[in-house]
């Protein structure tokens, strides 16, 4: 019988001590690009802001080589990049797919949705379009994502960490972002899920958000993010919303990677993870590695197997300053 392989997904989250408002909420334990989300609203930037600086942090720090350059070359060897951020006021949403030769993936996507009518923007020509809109074109692989010896055969936890992002502001605004160098070892031209609305992450004014990170070739054919906001509009808490949107795909597909984060307009906040057949390993279960715990401010966080009461080990206010 096969191992059931319990994933948990790691989740930042910072919100004000006064109210539930302002809040960042981000996928995995990405702690500063949230830090970064964060001092953008303390200083009144917007939601939208927030989320593009945060994400922006992940693609320089080339977050566990899943985001920004030098990460998951595609068969050829060549890095490249997927974004989406979204407006929840306005619904207006810009992103870009297989991007080459530009690092900055996020404010390319933002520069999509201020600057054109369009949507999606994709491959060479969404390049050309950054290169039109001032943006530095430049060689995205490394020595390390040069180096072909090492081929990943199917989707785990190094090599589909996406950044997704929700925030909302003080006024409660909500926007969210998504960025990432995609699967590794992917055949050229392949898009996942991450600058798909709806898919990669989806926001609405009045209502909430959700953000995906998983298997995008899967989860993108379910739409997830938009589901999780439809049934939270519907009265479910976020994370039974996430639970009911993973258990639509694991209907179908009881062996994929995925995950959700899901926030309501009132600053409530959940978290869902699907349970994986792992294929490598049989007649034994698998220890939960500790890094991929939740990892919230302030620390107590409800997830899909109870809850955890632990010390951040962050003293947040003063990283703030």
């Amino acid at each position: 019988m096969a191992v059931l392989f319990l994933q948990i997904l790691a989740v930042i989250a910072y919100y004000s001590h006064a109210t539930k408002l302002p809040l960042v909420v981000n996928t995995w334990p990405f702690v500063d690009a949230n830090k970064e989300a964060a001092v953008v609203l303390t200083e009144g930037g917007s939601a939208l802001d927030a989320v593009e600086k945060g994400c922006t942090i992940c693609e320089v720090e080339q977050c566990d080589g899943s985001v920004g350059y030098g990460g998951s070359p595609d068969e050829n060897g060549e890095t490249t990049l997927d974004a989406m951020i979204m407006d929840g006021e306005t619904h207006d949403v810009g992103s870009v797919g297989c991007l080459r030769r530009v690092k900055s993936a996020i404010s390319v996507a933002r520069s999509v949705m201020e600057h054109t009518t369009h949507t999606l923007l994709v491959g060479e020509l969404a390049t050309k379009f950054a290169m039109n809109m001032g943006f530095t074109v430049e060689n995205l692989q490394t020595n390390k994502s040069n180096d072909r010896s090492v081929l990943k055969s199917h989707v785990n936890r190094e090599n589909h960490d996406t950044i997704g992002m929700v925030v909302i502001d003080g006024a409660g605004k909500i926007a969210c972002g998504t960025t990432t160098n995609g699967m590794n070892h992917k055949i050229p031209g392949r898009v996942g899920d991450s600058p798909i609305a709806g898919a990669g992450c989806y926001v609405e004014k009045g209502v909430g958000g959700a953000a995906a990170t998983g298997d995008g070739d899967i989860m993108m054919r379910f739409l997830p993010a938009y589901r999780v906001v439809q049934s939270m509009r519907a009265g479910m808490s976020p994370e039974d919303a996430a639970k009911e949107a993973l258990s639509q795909i694991s209907s179908y597909y009881p062996q994929y990677s995925g995950a959700l984060i899901a926030v309501h307009v009132n600053g409530s906040y959940g978290k869902k993870d699907s349970v994986l057949k792992d294929r490598n390993h049989k007649g034994t279960k698998t220890t939960l590695p500790t890094r991929l715990l939740a990892l919230v401010f302030p620390p107590t966080a409800k997830s899909c197997i109870g809850t955890f009461d632990w010390k951040v080990g962050l003293n947040w206010k003063n990283s703030l300053q």
